[in-house]
């Protein structure tokens, strides 16, 4: 058996950029609050009209470029979103036509929320590495802030659009190392949104709930959790790891979990300050930038975590190059 490596990466946000001070005109908040317990910024929010697959084209675009991929290349389409355009078909679906990817590619939706990314990307590892497809287009994507009530100061202050990109291929040598993920059910009513449609209409809550206290101490525990677990797995120390890319959901719970692993913050990539939680796409946003920027260089171990609604929970170590 093989393995697989990510070729290129891609990423892509809305123009609109919603500052602290927007929504302090909104609701009882100020930025010095909300960046206190957040370490929120601003974040991007996407136009009337601009959809999930949108953001995810561009991306993968982007994607491929990096990558040195054509439409014609790809046969395996995977988004990871909580926000898919439609109920159905797939968001990958969608983009497979807007992309122009051959007809017979496969091209699927996961949900795993902001762990998303994670899912999709040992989703398209297990594909590859068995032989199944050659070129993967993996992406996570969401236009959430479409589910907020702007009028929660406790909701509308987190969460952000955008869209990542990975294009991953088969290897001779390791890439992605190793892939962890859980999920714990008892969990679910921490953060969730019950809204669905049924008979026409929308039922339950449509906009995002969320327990903040209860998600925080979740979150500091399982991403160190997994952090341990993935390094334990292929016998390295903290010191031996050179970039962890955490989920970007609050700079609080990053710096925390960084602090119990034993992680410097230089070591930390953090983009949350002015993307906010993007949700199934915040790993890959920080990734991109932190690959573009050329902070992350070939050779370099690099630990991908996501952590979200479920409550579901995964990581990914890689080897860059």
């Amino acid at each position: 058996m093989g393995y697989s490596r990510i070729a290129g990466t891609g990423s892509y946000l809305p123009s609109r950029i919603v500052t602290n001070a927007e929504i302090a005109k909104r609701v009882d908040t100020t930025h010095e609050w909300i960046v206190s317990r957040t370490g929120i910024e601003s974040r991007h929010v996407a136009a009337e009209g601009e959809l999930t697959s949108h953001l995810s084209e561009h991306a993968a675009r982007r994607a491929m470029e990096a990558a040195g991929v054509t439409p014609a290349d790809i046969d395996l389409i995977i988004v990871a979103t909580t926000s898919p355009d439609m109920q159905l078909p797939s968001t990958a679906a969608i983009l497979q036509a807007k992309l122009g990817v051959r007809p017979g590619a496969a091209a699927f939706d996961i949900q795993a929320v902001c762990t998303g990314f994670m899912y999709a990307l040992t989703t398209a590892d297990a594909m590859i590495t068995k032989g199944l497809f050659k070129c993967a287009l993996v992406i996570g994507a969401e236009t959430l802030t479409r589910f907020l009530d702007w009028d929660d100061r406790n909701t509308c202050i987190l969460f952000g659009d955008g869209a990542g990109a990975a294009i991953l291929v088969p290897s001779d040598e390791p890439g992605i190392l190793s892939t962890h993920l859980h999920a714990d059910g008892n969990y679910s009513h921490i953060l969730r949104l019950t809204g669905n449609i049924a008979g026409g209409k929308i039922n339950a809550n449509p906009f995002v709930e969320f327990d903040g206290q209860a998600v925080y101490k979740f979150a500091i525990r399982v991403l160190e959790d997994v952090a341990r677990e993935a390094l334990e797995k292929n016998g390295l120390r903290i010191d031996q790891l050179d970039w962890l890319v955490p989920h970007q959901a609050n700079l609080r719970i990053i710096s925390a979990a960084a602090e119990r692993l034993g992680m410097p913050m230089e070591r930390v990539v953090t983009t949350v300050q002015k993307h906010g939680n993007t949700s199934a796409a915040s790993a890959i946003l920080a990734l991109d930038e932190a690959v573009r920027d050329g902070r992350i260089k070939a050779g370099q171990l690099v630990l991908l975590q996501g952590v979200g609604g479920g409550m579901t929970w995964g990581a990914v170590l890689v080897r860059w190059g």
